[in-house]
C-alpha cells in the first residue's frame, strides 16, 4: 500500500558511493551532505499499520496529527534532525530556476526511466571520472527514488532543473520542499482511506512519517534496534533501525491504543530537543545564550518563523501550505500560548494554485508582517505547558 524506493542494493550503494568520493565538496556547499547519507540506509522499511494508525488522525485542515493532547506534526526542526537540512536558503519555485546547464546538452538518457535502468545506464565505469552530467543524473535519481518517491517509480524530467542547481552549488531549501510534500502525501493518504472504492496505493516521502514516528514511539512502545552497539552521526539513521520488523495482527490497535494515551503532552512528542542527539555540529552544537553563533539565530529564525511552503515540480502542480510552528511550540520545548492557526483558513489554503508565474506577488500579499520578528537568545528549560 505505501510505496517507497527500493532497498538499496548493490547497484544502489556502488554509484551513491562512487559520486560522493569526487562531489562530497559539492554537497557540503549545497547543504545536502548529511541528506544523501541517509540514503545509505533501509528508508524502504515501512510499517504499514503504524504508518495507517497516524493517518487517521490527520486533520487536512490544520495540517497536523490531532492527538488527545493537541496538534503535533514534524516540524523544521524534526527535518533537520532526521536530514541534517537546515531551514535556509532560496525558496524553490517551479519554472522559476533557469537552466544554466541545458537538459538537450546533457548525455542523460531519457528513455531508461525505472529506477534501476536509469542508474544502470548513468553509472560510470570504475576507474573514469565522475562527469558533470553523471552527477546531475545521480541527483535526478536520488531526489525521484530516494527523497520524494515519484508514484510512476520513475525518474521524470521534471526534477532537471532542481538536480542541476544543487550540482551548481545553489543553496535551495530543500528542508520546506520536503515538509510540503509531506503535507501533501499525508492529504492524498487521508482523502484516500476514505475512498468509496477503497485506498489506492500511496506515494511520496512516507520514510519521514515513518522516522518521526519511530522517534515518538521510541520509548513509549520500547523500540530497539538489532544492533544496540552501532554509532549513527545523524538522528534520521539511529531511526532507520527502530522500525519494527515483525508484522502482528494487532500492530494497528496497538499503535492506535499508543497514540490515545498521549493524553498529556510529554517529552516522547518533543524527541529532537534532547541533549544526547547525534547530528551535524551545527545542530548539537553550543547554543548556550552568549555563545551562539548570529548563523545559528537565523536557523533558529527558520525553526519558529511562520512561513508557506510549496511543493509541486510544475507550475500546475503548485500546492501552498501554511508552516504553522506556533501550534507546534510544545514540540520546541516552549510554552503554548494560543494553538489555533495564524491565518483563518479563507486567507490561505491549500487548494491555492499559482495560474501566472509571479511568486513574489502571491508571496508579498501573504506573508507581509505587520510588525518586524526578532529572535533574542534566552535561558530557558524546556515546559510543554498550554493554554486552552
Amino acid at each position: 500500500m505505501f510505496r517507497g524506493f527500493p532497498p538499496p542494493k548493490d547497484k544502489h550503494i556502488q554509484w551513491l558511493e562512487r559520486v560522493e568520493a569526487s562531489q562530497q565538496s559539492i554537497w557540503k556547499e549545497a547543504g545536502i551532505f548529511d541528506f544523501v547519507q541517509l540514503s545509505k540506509y533501509d528508508l524502504n522499511i515501512f510499517d504499514p499499520q503504524m504508518l495507517l494508525s497516524a493517518v487517521f488522525f490527520w486533520n487536512r485542515e490544520t495540517r497536523a496529527f490531532e492527538f488527545p493532547c493537541g496538534f503535533v506534526c514534524p516540524t523544521l526542526l524534526d527535518i533537520a534532525a532526521i536530514t541534517g537540512l537546515k531551514p535556509l536558503g532560496d525558496r524553490y519555485l517551479p519554472d522559476t530556476l533557469e537552466e544554466e546547464i541545458l537538459m538537450t546538452e546533457t548525455s542523460i538518457v531519457w528513455d531508461k526511466k525505472t529506477y534501476s535502468a536509469f542508474v544502470s545506464a548513468h553509472h560510470g565505469k570504475e576507474g573514469t571520472p565522475v562527469t558533470d552530467f553523471e552527477h546531475i543524473a545521480f541527483l535526478l535519481y536520488w531526489l525521484s527514488a530516494c527523497i520524494f518517491c515519484t508514484p510512476s517509480l520513475q525518474v521524470p524530467k521534471y526534477y532537471y532543473a532542481l538536480a542541476q542547481a544543487l550540482h551548481l552549488k545553489k543553496k535551495i531549501c530543500l528542508s520546506k520542499l520536503l515538509l510540503a510534500s509531506f503535507y501533501n502525501c499525508l492529504d492524498e493518504a487521508s482523502k484516500s482511506l476514505f475512498r468509496e472504492t477503497g485506498p489506492r496505493n500511496l506515494t511520496g516521502p512516507f520514510w519521514l512519517l515513518q522516522l518521526w514516528l519511530n522517534a515518538i514511539f521510541e520509548k513509549k512502545l520500547k523500540l530497539l534496534p538489532l544492533q544496540a552497539s552501532i554509532r549513527y552521526s545523524l538522528e534520521g539513521a539511529r531511526l532507520t533501525a527502530l522500525t519494527p520488523k515483525k508484522k502482528s495482527v494487532d500492530g494497528f490497535s496497538r499503535y492506535v491504543q499508543a497514540i490515545l494515551e498521549f493524553e498529556e503532552f510529554s517529552s516522547d512528542l518533543a524527541p529532537f530537543i534532547r541533549s544526547d542527539l547525534v547530528g551535524p555540529s551545527w545542530l548539537i552544537g553550543n547554543n548556550q545564550v552568549g555563545q551562539i553563533s548570529p548563523e545559528m539565530i537565523e536557523v533558529w529564525m527558520g525553526f519558529l518563523s511562520w512561513d508557506l511552503v510549496f511543493t509541486g515540480m510544475k507550475q500546475r502542480d503548485v500546492r501552498v501550505y501554511p508552516y504553522q510552528p506556533q501550534i507546534f511550540a510544545r514540540q520546541f520545548g516552549l510554552c503554548q500560548l494560543r494553538p489555533t492557526p495564524l491565518f483563518l483558513k479563507d486567507r490561505i489554503d491549500s487548494d491555492v494554485c499559482v495560474e501566472d508565474v509571479d511568486y513574489e506577488g502571491f508571496l508579498k500579499f501573504i506573508l507581509t508582517p505587520s510588525t518586524q520578528l526578532n529572535l533574542t537568545p534566552c535561558s530557558f528549560l524546556p515546559a510543554f505547558l498550554v493554554s486552552k
